[in-house]
């Protein structure tokens, strides 16, 4: 026959109490049915746990080494209850989570992840630099769960939300002849950069900035000339800071502080990166939607 947990739970209250009337007022039962289930223990487990006369009720010294045991396996199951529970409403296990090299210069997606690590302490969160390709490619393939990535057409296995907007600025010198011409509200229109030479990032970095340079300065007339391109943002600023042309980045490159350079925002209203949180669409776990959440709830609105 076997013991189950409520035995455990009678046989503690009555080696608590030594009593089996304060003992089944504590478990909410009369007297007898307790002592029925304390002699079905003893029987089940073969030997006397407990000494009782009518005077007093003593552990046997079996009882003593059971009552450890007893404490100790209903313990580890309401922790593995616990865990069970908290698990569901995604607040335990390990989430992988993809980011561009840029998106900790944001600002947001930091202090929303540190948001996230408070409210949840007991997540494994595994972090990996990935460019925006990179990530669509392992959310599909499962080696990712989450991705943070720039604006991107996503393939009908992803869904995403926008987390925010990160305006494209131009990156100049800071001698360049354009930035004198600038009115009192030092924003640069897209074709007055038509004649110079362009430091992008390469297609094959995956940030989507490319095309999305690309197509701004088509619908401002022209299409650029291409002198240099690059992989890291650090790399493009440097380039411009050494006079090989200019650029336009996402203006949370502004971090990347190198002397002689010059971050002037953009006119043109189409002059903006998305950020967004992409999921499996057929992702169950409970930890993906509570990151989601989480992450969408830390961030500054956004007007749509």
């Amino acid at each position: 026959m076997d013991i189950e947990l409520r035995h455990l739970r009678y046989f503690i209250a009555v080696a608590d109490e030594l009593h089996f009337g304060r003992a089944a007022e504590r478990l909410g039962m009369s007297q007898p049915p307790l002592s029925q289930q304390i002699r079905q223990l003893e029987q089940r487990v073969g030997v006397r746990l407990l000494d009782r006369t009518n005077r007093r009720v003593a552990l046997t010294e079996p009882g003593r080494l059971f009552l450890d045991e007893a404490r100790d396996i209903l313990a580890r199951t309401d922790h593995a209850i616990d865990l069970a529970q908290r698990a569901q409403r995604g607040e335990t296990g390990e989430l992988r989570v993809g980011m561009t090299r840029s998106t900790p210069l944001t600002g947001h997606i930091p202090r929303a992840i540190l948001a996230f690590r408070q409210q949840l302490p007991e997540v494994q969160l595994q972090l990996e630099e990935m460019n925006s390709l990179r990530q669509i490619d392992a959310l599909l393939d499962r080696r990712l769960q989450i991705g943070i990535v720039r604006g991107n057409v996503l393939p009908d296995g992803l869904a995403s939300k926008r987390l925010f907007r990160d305006p494209l600025v131009a990156v100049l010198r800071s001698n360049h002849p354009a930035l004198r011409e600038l009115g009192p509200r030092r924003k640069l229109r897209t074709e007055a950069l038509a004649q110079e030479p362009f430091v992008l990032f390469a297609r094959s970095a995956g940030a989507g900035i490319h095309d999305h340079v690309i197509t701004l300065c088509r619908h401002a007339g022209f299409t650029p000339r291409v002198a240099q391109e690059a992989r890291e943002s650090s790399t493009i600023v440097g380039l411009v800071a050494a006079g090989l042309g200019v650029s336009i980045l996402p203006v949370s490159c502004e971090h990347i502080h190198i002397d002689g350079v010059s971050y002037v925002p953009l006119t043109d209203p189409a002059a903006m990166s998305e950020i967004h949180v992409a999921w499996r669409r057929d992702e169950r776990a409970p930890l993906v939607a509570q990151f989601v959440r989480l992450l969408s709830g830390s961030l500054p609105k956004t007007p749509a």
